[in-house]
């Protein structure tokens, strides 16, 4: 039962640590997390990522507020019967301002619940794989390799001017 190994290389310079995801990628070994103090558009860039569908959720809570809103002061507005100087009951510009503020409401609650659901939190696991530095100065690219593939792997992450840490070992 082979056994693999999870390696961070943690980096000062961020430019050092997208060259190491870069190589990483022509590589046998596994890129399993990056750790950034700050957002970088050079990682993302080198890692890759698809384009974000949390948008798609703020649009759908955003019309789905608009006509909530609308449909509610219109039916608040035909259940009182207040009739006033012989305007519509369901008049429009009014109605307009209440939809806009549900579009406002309902486009967070959207933005958030797709916040939630594409990042598939809460996510516990990986949780001891956090190296602390990365929330200061250190750039933290974790892989990982075979048993047999340790040194090298190790070596890599010197040679590209970071600090090597074993994160764990687990049967595979």
């Amino acid at each position: 039962m082979p056994t693999e190994y999870s390696v961070m290389g943690l980096f000062t310079d961020e430019n050092r640590a997208v060259s190491a995801i870069e190589d990483i990628k022509d590589s046998p070994w596994q890129l399993r997390r990056v750790n950034s103090p700050i957002p970088s558009h050079k990682i993302a860039d080198a890692l890759e990522l698809k384009k974000s569908k949390v948008g798609y959720f703020t649009l759908a809570g955003g019309i789905t507020g608009f006509f909530s809103g609308f449909l509610l002061a219109a039916f608040t507005a035909s259940q009182w019967h207040l009739i006033v100087s012989g305007k519509p009951v369901i008049a429009l510009v009014p109605f307009f301002i209440v939809g806009f503020e549900f579009t406002i409401l309902f486009a967070i609650f959207g933005n958030v619940v797709g916040l939630i659901h594409q990042m598939q939190l809460p996510e516990y696991k990986g949780l001891e794989q956090y190296e602390p530095r990365c929330s200061g100065h250190h750039f933290g690219v974790t892989a990982s390799c075979k048993a047999e593939d340790l040194e090298e792997l190790k070596h890599f992450f010197q040679s590209k001017g970071g600090e090597v840490k074993i994160i764990s070992n687990g049967s595979v």
